[in-house]
């Protein structure tokens, strides 16, 4: 990722002047890098070391997401849409009742 893509990426989710690591930045970069990875990997599709880079950004981007969607649901329905993800797949697991 170049530093233009990355500052638009932080310019466009921010939540405050000079934010770079809330959690909307931080998923926003790394949809952006997974979907770069997405790219790269149906050309080379025995790069494994590249899979398994991009399998840790995925997981990287739910805990964010789920961490998000617990401390602030709206915050997380919002960023879901502008990114076009699915809200559905980060529901957070409820412990049954006793």
């Amino acid at each position: 990722m170049d530093k233009t893509a990355k500052d638009r990426i932080i310019k466009k989710f921010k939540t405050h002047e000079g934010d770079t690591g809330s959690p909307e930045v931080q998923v926003a970069i790394l949809s952006y890098e997974i979907e770069q990875l997405t790219d790269h990997l149906k050309k080379h599709k025995k790069d494994f070391s590249s899979r398994r880079g991009l399998l840790k950004k995925v997981g990287q981007r739910r805990r964010l997401l789920t961490y998000l969607q617990r401390e602030d649901n709206a915050r997380f329905e919002a960023l879901t849409k502008k990114l076009k993800l699915k809200s559905e797949t980060y529901i957070i697991p409820t412990a049954p009742a006793e």
